[in-house]
């Protein structure tokens, strides 16, 4: 199944310059959905992930399914002020802007092998703050899993050392 023709991009959204990833379609369509969710599993059911982390919002889309399927516990990476109990924060510069995630304090244990899903890898911002909040708490970072990786944007470049697993790349 070809899911770069699943998406559509919206020019200047949410700003001027923007090309902006829709992914809507494919969760529309319940073969495609399930077809990202089993190329994920594909890829990671032989490797030892015990904790999902996905960024807000459309991370939560993914993150929750796979970790069920993996049997991994799902961990929540959400904008400030939106957690109920004790965080830690993480600042961080996106394609259009600053922004910023908290996790909570019990999330993560010592030594726990995390993967980080999100659906787009663009300029690396997001993925950065991901890493340093899982580290922050003690967690290994086993791999950063995305639908989506807008390669013009290099974002790859500030995850290097770091397994990366997408399924759509836009040069």
């Amino acid at each position: 199944m070809d899911l770069s023709k699943k998406t559509r991009i919206i020019p200047d959204f949410p700003k001027k310059g923007i090309m902006f990833e829709d992914i809507s379609p494919i969760l529309q369509d319940p073969d495609s959905f399930e077809h990202v969710i089993f190329k994920m599993v594909d890829y990671y059911k032989d490797k030892k992930v015990d904790v999902i982390a996905s960024a807000e919002s459309r991370g939560f889309i993914f993150g929750a399914p796979l970790a069920l399927k993996l049997g991994a516990s799902f961990v929540l990476l959400r904008k400030p002020g939106k957690l109920p109990y004790k965080t830690i924060r993480h600042d961080f510069e996106k394609e259009y802007g600053t922004d910023g995630f908290e996790i909570h304090t019990d999330a993560i244990k010592q030594g726990d092998s995390v993967l980080i899903v999100d659906d787009l890898l663009a300029t690396g911002g997001t993925s950065q703050a991901a890493i340093k909040l899982v580290e922050k708490l003690g967690g290994n970072v086993l791999s950063l899993a995305f639908l989506i990786e807008l390669g013009y944007l290099n974002g790859k470049e500030k995850l290097k050392g770091y397994d990366i697993f997408r399924l759509i790349n836009r040069e």
